[in-house]
Parts: structure tokens; C-alpha cells; sequence
């Protein structure tokens, strides 16, 4: 214990979070059906712990801790998204006490699969070491495939989980082959190693920009940037909303925060390489998922477009990142891409939690039209549907907006204005088809030969809803304080 104290200290949040998920797992087949809600609070304590002891280190902002022989590093890069992803884990867990009441879900191992899934984000985002990285990746993503089947009454929830699998499998053999030939060159998998042996062969080695190209299409597949987003739509329309919004924010967080840490601190010597990719792969995912989006009718299927063009708005900052010059020119880039995922985390649970209220003859009303006359129904959701469609749209004064800005004002500091001119053409188009869930919603009466949806309320969802339309306002309002955390946290990245 003496040798590995350290080393178990810096990684205490882990080992939390993982011992809470096997005690959820156990304590699940001796726990009544009507009192598996326990099992949800008793996540949320240990969430509530690890918060706690996370922010206890953020007041040393430029300390970089190194565990396991440099195989974990904990540093202010880490705890900003640790935080996040605790916040955007806790309130998933909020959303989904009511849902699984609603949809009959009586699992209570429902909890722990969550917590397994965000032990391996947590892992991903203090990775060191490529091969560490790709562990955490197959926990999350394990976990995930587990959890978007978990509604096995419907044949679409186990389809959208073997589809899943079957991609994801594919993807990680293709991450673990560029890890392979990356090591091959390297003699190692640590980021620092593969940084210093770049920097000895050089950028011109041709095996290097395939293990380059692969280690790309491994992490685009978990970002869902076109093309390597096939799997998002079905996926987001067969798992559970409340696992959707778990999939959509958290793990798009913890692969973006992954992401740039290997190309930044282990890729940096081939930005000029890697950036032209990038620049090519979010610009057709913009396109791409901004267009069609405008033709779903099923809400999370246009939720699961517009999360692809999501990730092309981000992928901006980072190709800014990539073109800036200077030992800290790359820090405006990458901060904005941790404010906008941090602002895209509350306007997306707020959506998905409205959805999750709908009930339309005791199943999830998914269908736009099932949104008609809601305004007259229900006029305060209706409200919050507008607030949040509003933030993903970039519409100002909300969070979103905010988040656009610094995206595009960091491309525009690089040269790269015109692609910030071709992001805000593309912005204005996601407008049509957020506004058409508002027009739905105040200028369109139900059908009267149909089920009118009813919305399943309760006082953990109004909690969700508050805290989501709350960071949508405040943060909108009064970005400062995120955007400083987000400067002083990216400056640990080497």
C-alpha cells in the first residue's frame, strides 16, 4: 500500500465510482422493485463524494499529477471534465427515477451500468497512455451497448443495441490497429513517448500518417462525425431517453476530452496533417447532419442529426487549436471546444427530459406531431421545449449562442474565418428545424382522432428541467466564470 498509496489517491474518484457500481449491482436482486430507487440515490451520494473531492484539487489549477508510471495523469484539463461529466452523470440519474417508473424499467443494475460507463469516461479523460485510453473507451462504451438494450419489451431498443455493438466493435479494432502501429514506431503507447519519437522520425513517415488516419476514424466513430456516424440515428431512437441523453452529452464529453489529448499531446508534432483532416471531416458533418436533420419526423432521430452537426461545430475549435502558432496559441481553440460541450451538455438533457415526459397511450411519445397543441396544454414545458430548441440553435441570449461565439471567433483568429462563415450559413439552416418543433408546439392543434400525450411529471424532473434551464439563462447571461475555468484548465496540456 505504501508503494501504490499515491497512486490510489489520485485515482480515488475511480475507485469510488467503481466500487459504488459493484455494490449497486449486488444490492440490486435483494432490493424490491418499489424501492430500486435507492439504488439511484445511493449512486447520487457517491457522485456527490467524487464531486467533492474533485473540487477540492481545483484550487491548485496548475498541478499535474502522474500515477502508474505515467500511465494516469491528474491534472486541471482532467477535473474540468471530471466535473462536467459528474454534473451531466447526476442529472441523468435524476432524470431517469421517474422514467424507469414510467416505461416499466424495474433494473435496478440500470444505475450501475451508468456508473461503470462514466468509470470509464473518467479513465478516458486522465489517460496518459493510449492503451489506458482505449481501456476506458471499452468500459463506456461496454457499458453503453448494455444499457441502449436494457428496454428488452421492445424489439427497436435490442436491434439499436446490436447495431451498436456490431459498429462499436469495429471501431475500437480500428483505434487498437493505429495504437498498434503507433506503438510499432514508438516503442511505447504513452503520449509523451510518441510525442518525443514524432519529433525524432519525423512527419513524413507514410506508416505514421496511416496510424495517424486510423487512431482518427477510431475516435470520429465515437464522436459521430460523418462518416463515421451511421450508427448515431437508430441508436438514439431505439435506447431509452433517458440512456440517449446519457449517450448524447456524456459520452461525446469524455471522447472529445480523449480526443484532444492524444492529438495535442501526442499527435502535436503532425498538426499540420491531422488538421486538414479534421477541417475536411467537419465540414461534411456539418452538411451533412444539419441537412438531414431537416427531414426526421421522430424527434430523437432529428436530435441525433443535429447531435452530428454538433460535433462539426466543435471540431472547429479544435482545427483552430491546429493551426494556432506559439507554444499557447492553440488554448483559445481547445477552451472553446470545452465551453461548447459544456454549454451543449445543459440545453440537450433539458430536450431530452421533456421528451421523456411525454406519454402518449403509455409509450414515449417520439413523433414532432406529438408535440402539437402543447403550449395550450402544458405552457411552462412548452416554454422550456422553446428555451432549449432556442440554445441549440445559437439563438442569443441563451448558452448556445455563447458557445457558437467562441467557437467561431477562435477560427476566425487562425485564418479561418471563411470556415466560421460557412458554420453560421449552417447554424441558420438548424434553425428551420428547431423552429419547427416550437411552431409545432404553439400553432398546431392535436390531432382529434389521435392519443393526446400526456406529460409524467414529478419533482426530480422538475429538478432536472430547473438546473437545465438554468444553465441555459445563467450561462448565457454570464459565461465568465465557465470560460475562465475552461482557460485555466486546457493551460496542462502539453
Amino acid at each position: 500500500m505504501s508503494l501504490y498509496g499515491p497512486d490510489l489517491l489520485a485515482l480515488l474518484p475511480e475507485l469510488i465510482i467503481v466500487a459504488t457500481a459493484c455494490l449497486v449491482i449486488v444490492l440490486d436482486p435483494i432490493t424490491p422493485a418499489s424501492r430500486r430507487d435507492l439504488l439511484g440515490w445511493l449512486s447520487l451520494g457517491s457522485l456527490a463524494l467524487c464531486l467533492g473531492l474533485t473540487m477540492g484539487q481545483i484550487g491548485v489549477l496548475n498541478i499535474r499529477v502522474s500515477a502508474f508510471s505515467d500511465l494516469v495523469v491528474v491534472d486541471a484539463y482532467a477535473r474540468f471534465w471530471k466535473v462536467l461529466l459528474y454534473g451531466v452523470t447526476a442529472l441523468t440519474i435524476v432524470l431517469s427515477l421517474p422514467y424507469l417508473k414510467a416505461e416499466r424499467i424495474h433494473l435496478g443494475e440500470y444505475y450501475g451500468f451508468i456508473l461503470l460507463s462514466l468509470a470509464g469516461m473518467l479513465v478516458m479523460v486522465s489517460g496518459a497512455d493510449l492503451l489506458t485510453i482505449y481501456l476506458g473507451t471499452e468500459l463506456m462504451s461496454l457499458s453503453l451497448y448494455v444499457m441502449t438494450g436494457l428496454n428488452r419489451s421492445k424489439p427497436r431498443s435490442l436491434e439499436a443495441a446490436a447495431k451498436y455493438f456490431v459498429l462499436g466493435a469495429f471501431s475500437s479494432g480500428i483505434l487498437l490497429y493505429g495504437i498498434s502501429l503507433l506503438y510499432g514506431m514508438a516503442g511505447s503507447t504513452k503520449l509523451a513517448s510518441i510525442a518525443a519519437a514524432i519529433g525524432t522520425h519525423g512527419a513524413n513517415d507514410p506508416l505514421l500518417l496511416i496510424a495517424v488516419i486510423l487512431v482518427a476514424v477510431g475516435f470520429s466513430f465515437k464522436l459521430a462525425a460523418v462518416p463515421f456516424h451511421m450508427w448515431t440515428p437508430d441508436v438514439y431512437e431505439g435506447a431509452p431517453t433517458s440512456v440517449t441523453a446519457f449517450m448524447a452529452v456524456a459520452a461525446k464529453v469524455a471522447s472529445f476530452a480523449a480526443f484532444m489529448r492524444v492529438f495535442i499531446e501526442g499527435l502535436g508534432g503532425l498538426k499540420a496533417d491531422w488538421s486538414l483532416l479534421f477541417l475536411l471531416i467537419a465540414l461534411v458533418t456539418l452538411v451533412l447532419g444539419n441537412l438531414v436533420a431537416i427531414v426526421q419526423t421522430n424527434i430523437k432521430r432529428m436530435l441525433a442529426y443535429s447531435s452530428i452537426a454538433h460535433a462539426g461545430y466543435a471540431l472547429i475549435g479544435f482545427i483552430a487549436a491546429g493551426r494556432a502558432t506559439g507554444t499557447s496559441g492553440g488554448t483559445p481553440g481547445l477552451a472553446s471546444v470545452m465551453i461548447y460541450l459544456a454549454l451543449y451538455a445543459f440545453m440537450t438533457l433539458g430536450a431530452f427530459a421533456v421528451i421523456g415526459m411525454l406519454r402518449k397511450g403509455g409509450i414515449e411519445g417520439e413523433e414532432i406531431e406529438d408535440f402539437a397543441g402543447l403550449a395550450k396544454r402544458q405552457p411552462l414545458a412548452a416554454f422550456l421545449m422553446l428555451l432549449f430548441m432556442a440554445s441549440l440553435a445559437g439563438i442569443p441570449p441563451t448558452a448556445g449562442f455563447i458557445g457558437k461565439f467562441y467557437v467561431f471567433m477562435a477560427a476566425v483568429q487562425v485564418g479561418l474565418a471563411w470556415l466560421a462563415a460557412i458554420a453560421l450559413i449552417f447554424a441558420a439552416v438548424s434553425a428551420y428545424y428547431y423552429m419547427r418543433v416550437v411552431m409545432v408546439m404553439y400553432m398546431r392543434e392535436p390531432d382529434p382522432s389521435s392519443i393526446v400525450p400526456r406529460l409524467v411529471t414529478s419533482p426530480a424532473l422538475s429538478f432536472l428541467l430547473a438546473c437545465a434551464a438554468g444553465g441555459v439563462i445563467l450561462l448565457g447571461l454570464f459565461p465568465d466564470p465557465l470560460v475562465s475555468f475552461a482557460l485555466q484548465s486546457v493551460l496542462t496540456l502539453k
